[in-house]
């Protein structure tokens, strides 16, 4: 491997890090229930709410946190949000039956996404709040109301096609929502209709982590509301959806130094990163850089509570000019948000077991063979390009061999390296970059491409070229960590007959970790009920 390596380290909090220094019990929970296995950490969920909270407290604001319910099926997560003062955001009506069932009473539930008849029948069976993206979809929906005699519905308009007086900024269409030139007519729908639908606000979604696209909207969104209230309307609360963002890396000068790297090899100035020379939307035509690097920002300084914080400190332009946060507190406006990915973020990690070490022929990186398919491990579905970390069967002696028990994952590199709960794995822990930690033939650090278990030669794990602090071997296992914001089971099949990764809760009991299968948790799960 010449050069240093480009390690993308991931950042883990000290749930997962805990976690993660856990071998013996990752290695017996893959040992019983399969590789691959999603480990789900419910209590960090309620932690993640609270940095929400507390920003509504900075800013003096109202309104419900909604957990976008598509990002995780799990049951665990769902129950463990129920014991919580906060809602959730159902796209289906399997995830509104799920959610349901899971504890959520409907004031704490709003139906979004395509709906069928069914969906939103239920929905107003139950007196969930529906957020409605076009008139046919209003229309519809009180037809329903009526010809079953249901309860007046309480409604959302959802809004899109923002535009800008003055500086034009550029915005992402979305096929969700109705443009706000034509809110007029989807107005005059609400007033034929207020026998049957309630409205109690408007709403946005944005495929976006853009500041300036979403002040835009929630501007807009604020314009809408005062249209409604002139027209004897009483609206209450404005949705602005997710798309908070996720720090998934420990170190941004490592992102930096891999995004550089990265195109100098797609030009040529040095080796290949990946395997065929994948430039994740870069391309060199005649010398020339072309293309956009399709990847998701890992590293970002400002991203979840904090990213929702300086969204609410923006200046509102075309409104005088104040803030949104005073401009929602001065018509006693609720705030509703919808994150999935960013109330998940530490919640999870998922487990691959390894087959097989293979040395490249032509002396490139080694050929790492998952009990896993890429489904499973869907980060580079979402672009986001993170290390996974070796958790050894057996740690090593200072010489390299393994030792033949479970005892540790390692040896301590001295005092003064560890950085904190909030970076990566860092020196000291034993299964970080520069350890002598894990079992194999050697402790220098490799190169990897690692492939899946489908018959298929698109099945990588990952494009990129992995690089690992040691070489592993066949029984170590990877952990790919904070995968519970879409990662999971968003994009998982059961290709080849192969299994989809089964899920565990996991929690923590004083310096203890205790587990049980995702469906069979609850809040009241008692320890003698858990492994």
């Amino acid at each position: 491997m010449g050069g240093q390596p480009l390690y993308l380290e991931p950042r883990l909090e000290s749930r997962l890090r805990s976690l993660v220094h856990s071998p013996e019990l990752l290695h017996t929970l893959t040992d019983a229930l399969g590789s691959p296995l999603n480990v789900l950490v419910p209590d960090q969920l309620a932690d993640n709410l609270a940095r929400f909270r507390s920003v509504y407290g900075t800013h003096h604001l109202s309104g419900q946190v909604f957990l976008a319910h598509k990002a995780n099926r799990s049951s665990a997560l769902l129950r463990r949000l129920a014991a919580t003062d906060a809602g959730v955001d159902v796209a289906s009506l399997g995830e509104l039956q799920h959610a349901l069932g899971a504890g959520l009473t409907p004031d704490r539930i709003t139906a979004t996404g395509p709906k069928t008849p069914e969906f939103l029948w239920l929905a107003a069976r139950t007196s969930v709040t529906v957020s409605l993206d076009t008139r046919d979809e209003l229309e519809q929906l009180a037809a329903l109301v009526r010809a079953h005699g249901l309860p007046r519905t309480r409604v959302l308009l959802r809004l899109s096609g923002f535009e800008a007086s003055g500086v034009r900024v550029l915005t992402r269409r979305s096929r969700f929502g109705t443009a706000v030139r034509e809110t007029a007519a989807l107005l005059e729908a609400v007033e034929r209709h207020a026998d049957v639908l309630d409205l109690i606000g408007v709403a946005y979604h944005l495929d976006t982590t853009s500041l300036s696209e979403k002040t835009l909207a929630l501007e807009g969104c604020l314009r809408v509301l005062e249209e409604c209230r002139s027209r004897g309307l009483r609206p209450r609360a404005v949705d602005i959806g997710g798309g908070f963002g996720v720090n998934y890396l420990a170190d941004g000068g490592q992102w930096e130094r891999y995004t550089t790297a990265l195109t100098e090899a797609v030009m040529g100035i040095r080796p290949p990163l990946t395997y065929g020379g994948h430039g994740y939307g870069l391309r060199n035509e005649a010398g020339t850089l072309r293309g956009a690097l399709g990847l998701y920002p890992a590293h970002r300084p400002v991203a979840a509570a904090g990213y929702l914080d300086e969204l609410l400190r923006r200046p509102a332009a075309s409104l005088g000019g104040r803030t949104l946060a005073a401009l929602l507190l001065e018509h006693l406006y609720d705030l509703h948000i919808e994150p999935g990915r960013a109330l998940l973020d530490q919640c999870g990690l998922t487990l691959t077991k390894v087959l097989e070490v293979r040395d490249d022929e032509a002396g490139g990186p080694l050929h790492i063979r998952l009990a896993a398919k890429a489904d499973d491990v869907a980060l580079e579905d979402h672009g986001v390009l993170m290390d996974p970390v070796v958790v050894p069967r057996h740690p090593l002696n200072a010489d390299g061999t393994g030792t033949g028990t479970d005892t540790g994952t390692g040896t301590d590199t001295g005092p003064g390296t560890d950085t904190g709960p909030d970076t990566g794995i860092g020196p000291d822990t034993g299964i970080g970059p520069g350890t002598t930690a894990g079992s194999g033939t050697g402790t220098e650090p490799v190169a990897a491409y690692l492939f899946g278990n489908l018959c298929l030669e698109a099945d990588l794990i990952t494009r990129r070229t992995v690089f690992l602090p040691h070489r592993p071997a066949p029984g170590d296992l990877l952990a790919f960590a904070n995968t519970a914001g879409y990662c999971m089971d968003f994009h998982t099949t059961r290709a080849q007959h192969q299994p989809a990764a089964r899920k565990v809760a996991a929690w923590q009991e004083g310096d203890r970790w205790r587990w049980c299968l995702d469906d069979q948790y609850w809040p009241t799960t008692p320890v003698g009920g858990a492994q």
